[in-house]
């Protein structure tokens, strides 16, 4: 016990000034690290929390952080707490909505990039304390989660445009101050994540963002001070060190079984809450969460509560019918691990003990096939597992699994497969995809890559990786007649394409094949949308390129299939 008190006091020597609640409250500090791989393990097993982005910005309906300074002035951005009086803020009901969800862990935005701080530190009067609200956001959710049994994180944002130490400000932090003192800034990060820590938790995870002048050393002196307090906690790789797990965000990661990896999205357009943001549907909703499973990373899911401190009432049914939906197939996705067959265009595999789950999310209207190499146990069953028939057959190495197209689910068509063994340690491997174009090369007449356009991910091989709407092509908004090409390596016979855009853009665009020397349209039309498909005359071609000839506005290109 004196050695665990003597650390307790050492700590708070070292970030003075935060506060603890009391030493009975932070008694369970080990004096020695224990590693955190059973937290990673537990975290993983999760596979799906929410994400929580809220503060004074709301009250402008603009993006939180990085619209200071650019959509809003400085000086007003940084009022608006002033104003900020969310009297319907319930802890209670937030997590309600995150358990009716089927999500596991909640990580709240506890300091953004704006510098306002949702709890009652000691570090900075610009916090929830001095707003007319004049409540500890951070105190009440923690404690509505531990009552409700929903793990709790807090997000913390690296960079501090409005800590005048930090020595980037704002628009996004691309003006640097004439003085500054990151040495100081790093102190003072310290203290306030100490708080987090000893005053709230212990925390499931710390959850960092935007590193910018925080290089892997800062980085990994602030991992190893959190870990002094707390040992088992896992950190994201945003402190400017590479931390625990991966953060790929706006988009499904892919297939990654060697390190923890975690996507972050949002459920409408905006992280913060807008007036009328686009909620995403609920296939879309669900089959991220599905592909993130398959591809063995968990879904960190956001919602934008209200000025209010209600949450958007669109959010919520849209959260709870994902809940209604894993309230019945939840367990082909929780406390599973991705493969053991690598994702396909048609979906993606999940497994459990002697179980695999294959998630056929889409398909092109033929006749479902779908070809397994053998994992070397033996398949004792297999069923669809909303019902129906399906037919497995054995041609040399690979399993043949068809069914009739009547079977197919609107957003997840769920196979089972009983192996008479293991399957959990078996090697991942590749099976097959319906089209010609999955994964094949993609060039471009321009290309915004890593361009954030209203804050999705913009990327040129997103036309061949098989998700169909969330990273996606767009072109330089200077270019005019904009294509973008698929190299399918061979020539191959083509008889059919399908279109993903996002929004509806084009009205006018042709679909050509380089035949010999020549680029021939083998088809055209006035509009895209949200999916087009397209019976082609058989053409025999390598590359094949979309061209968009008439745009109302810049066009966005998820997917192109090639059949």
């Amino acid at each position: 016990m004196k050695k665990i008190r003597l650390k307790i006091l050492l700590i708070l020597i070292l970030f003075s000034g935060a506060t603890v609640r009391s030493f009975s409250q932070s008694s369970d500090i080990k004096t020695k690290p224990v590693g955190n791989e059973k937290r990673i393990q537990e975290w993983k097993d999760a596979r799906f929390g929410m994400f929580i982005h809220w503060g004074p910005v709301t009250l402008k309906g603009t993006e939180i952080g990085w619209s200071r300074g650019d959509e809003i002035p400085v000086d007003m951005y940084d009022n608006l707490y002033k104003q900020f009086n969310p009297a319907n803020f319930n802890a209670d009901e937030w997590v309600s909505v995150a358990k009716a969800a089927g999500m596991k862990y909640i990580v709240l935005t506890t300091k953004h990039h704006d510098g306002f701080c949702l709890w009652d530190t000691r570090q900075t009067d610009y916090n929830i304390m001095n707003s007319p609200f004049h409540r500890d956001v951070v105190k009440e959710l923690s404690e509505a989660c531990r009552k409700q049994g929903i793990e709790f994180g807090t997000y913390y944002s690296t960079t501090d445009w409005h800590n005048p130490d930090f020595p980037l400000t704002s628009p996004g932090g691309t003006i640097r101050r004439e003085k500054s003192n990151l040495e100081a800034y790093t102190t003072y990060l310290k203290r306030q994540v100490g708080e987090l820590l000893l005053n709230y938790g212990p925390l499931f995870t710390l959850w960092f963002d935007v590193p910018q002048e925080f290089d892997a050393i800062r980085g990994q002196g602030v991992i190893d001070y959190i870990h002094q307090i707390q040992p088992d906690i896992i950190v994201n790789d945003r402190t400017g060190a590479k931390g625990d797990f991966d953060t790929p965000e706006q988009r499904v990661g892919g297939f990654q079984i060697n390190r923890p990896w975690e996507t972050c999205m949002t459920i409408a357009n905006q992280w913060a809450w807008k007036p009328n943001d686009e909620v995403k549907s609920l296939e879309q909703c669900l089959q991220s969460l599905v592909r993130s499973a398959g591809g063995d990373g968990n879904l960190l899911f956001n919602v934008g509560p209200k000025p209010d401190g209600q949450m958007e009432p669109l959010q919520v049914e849209r959260l709870k019918e994902m809940g209604q939906w894993l309230q019945k197939y939840g367990y082909t996705i929780y406390e599973t691990r991705g493969g053991p067959f690598k994702p396909a265009d048609w979906g993606v595999s999940t497994r459990k003990g002697n179980f695999v789950y294959l998630h056929i999310l889409k398909w092109p209207g033929r006749t479902p096939k779908i070809t397994l190499p053998d994992l070397g146990i033996e398949i004792k069953n297999c069923k669809l597992v909303q019902g129906g028939n399906i037919n497995l057959t054995k041609s040399g190495q690979n399993t043949i699994l068809e069914f009739t197209t009547k079977e197919l689910q609107p957003i997840n068509t769920i196979v089972e497969l009983e192996y008479a063994g293991n399957v959990m340690n078996v090697a991942p491997v590749e099976s097959n995809s319906y089209s010609l174009s999955y994964l094949k090369p993609v060039n471009a007449s321009s290309n915004l890559k890593g361009f954030w356009s209203n804050y999705l991910w913009v990327e040129m091989s997103a036309v061949t990786n098989g998700d169909w709407f969330g990273s996606f092509w767009e072109p330089d908004p200077k270019d005019k007649q904009p294509w973008v090409e698929v190299d399918l390596d061979k020539p191959e016979k083509i008889s059919g394409a399908i279109l993903y855009e996002r929004g509806i853009a084009v009205k006018a665009f042709e679909l050509q094949a380089l035949v010999g020397n020549q680029w021939k349209t083998i088809s055209k039309g006035k509009s895209i949308g949200s999916k087009l498909e397209l019976k082609l005359s058989k053409t025999t071609a390598q590359k094949v390129r979309l061209v968009m000839k008439e745009f109302s506005q810049l066009p966005g290109i998820y997917e192109i299939v090639l059949l």
